[in-house]
């Protein structure tokens, strides 16, 4: 359970199972207390930021965009917006974006896009979207929809229609659900709060054929496994595919809230002025930061140094899996998306308030997963220090 006082005295409202536990500075991988207690920031804002905290670059692009310019709408030309989507599409292979501020707009945008096309394109009656079991795009009334999980739902009906779910991995089922009103199909490559859960293999392959032979999109969602957190700039390069529509946020800006959705260009030429719209999307204070995360993430060699610590915490997640066979039933996720499957008999909240006591942060996902979101600039040391937290609390585990 939730520490209740952690919000018990306060007007924010509860919507959160606050720790009670908050932090006034941060540096690199660590986070730092009022007291200075210092705690291993392995959840990162929930994947976001990936270069750690107080990185000089993104403050830097941040505090020199702050003294020339705020905000102005898109109303008017922003010179940054146009340069960081340039370079986004460029990468997705891809022609058009449209900026927002977060991960479910940016889902929200790219089903409206994806409808508004297919409706210019095979008539009103293709509309439905449909999404994966365990899926997790969001927590707006559309996306509560195409999310695959009931309990966020409660309370909160009737849903929006034109959503189906279909088992992840499983392209039969896949094929099966496909039709002539299915406008397109929305999957994570890496499903994070749905468990950790990596595409199979051969998976988006299939789901780029399938969608090539029923006519309809491919939306990829990379809002939690993009920018880099795999060890590609986005998760479905790896399968070597090209998605109609790549959604983007959380990393994208580092810390500072921004999401994307990347079309293709007869997609975005589909949505004319009036047909979607952000006040503050693409602002340029998100647009200055975004950039530098651009520039971070293209550096000579950066990637490659990704894949090389993605290859350490695999060695030391697999040596955690052997040594507890019984607590850690499996081993999942992609990247720096990892998630450790633990026991019927450690709950994963439990499991994340202890190892939170050892000071190091994870963050709990669907089916008893415990899910390890790094930093892509987290060290070899860190790393260490990260084992070293898991190994004392499976210890303590097994031995009561």
């Amino acid at each position: 359970m939730a520490d209740q006082s952690a919000y018990s005295d306060s007007a924010v409202m509860p919507t959160y199972g606050r720790a009670n536990l908050s932090f006034v500075r941060g540096q690199g991988s660590w986070l730092y207390t009022a007291d200075d207690k210092a705690y291993l920031d392995c959840a990162t804002g929930i994947a976001v930021n990936i270069f750690g905290h107080n990185d000089p670059r993104l403050t830097a692009a941040l505090h020199q965009q702050a003294d020339k310019l705020w905000h102005t709408s898109n109303l008017y030309r922003i010179p940054e917006q146009e340069r960081l989507a340039t370079r986004l599409a460029g990468h997705a292979k891809l022609e058009h974006v449209f900026f927002c501020n977060s991960g479910a707009e940016a889902n929200e945008a790219a089903v409206k896009m994806a409808r508004r096309f297919k409706n210019r394109t095979s008539g009103e009656g293709c509309y439905k979207i449909l999404c994966a079991g365990g899926s997790f795009h969001g927590r707006t009334l559309a996306m509560l929809a195409a999310t695959d999980k009931p309990l966020f739902r409660d309370g909160f009906g009737p849903m929006p229609l034109g959503f189906e779910h279909v088992p992840f991995g499983n392209l039969n089922s896949l094929r099966d659900a496909l039709s002539d009103d299915v406008a397109a199909i929305m999957v994570e490559p890496v499903q994070g709060e749905g468990g950790a859960n990596a595409a199979p293999d051969g998976y988006m392959q299939g789901i780029r054929a399938a969608a090539d032979e029923y006519g309809c999109l491919l939306i990829a969602d990379e809002v939690q496994s993009g920018m880099g957190r795999t060890g590609h700039l986005f998760a479905y390069q790896a399968a070597d595919i090209q998605p109609d529509l790549v959604v983007l946020a959380k990393g994208l800006g580092g810390g500072f809230p921004v999401g994307a959705v990347i079309a293709r260009r007869d997609i975005g030429e589909a949505m004319g002025p009036g047909s979607h719209g952000s006040t503050f999307g693409g602002n340029p204070l998100a647009m200055a930061v975004a950039n530098a995360v651009l520039d971070g993430l293209e550096e000579d060699g950066f990637l490659v140094a990704v894949r090389e610590r993605i290859a350490s915490l695999d060695g030391y997640l697999t040596q955690l899996q052997h040594a507890w066979p019984e607590k850690i039933i499996e081993l999942r996720g992609a990247g720096l998306l990892r998630g450790l499957r633990l026991g019927d008999d450690i709950a994963v909240g439990e499991a994340t308030r202890a190892l939170r006591d050892r000071h190091l942060l994870c963050v709990p996902a669907a089916d008893n997963v415990l899910r390890l979101l790094p930093p892509l600039t987290i060290n070899e040391d860190d790393l260490a220090i990260a084992q070293s937290a898991l190994e004392h609390f499976f210890s303590e585990v097994a031995a009561t």
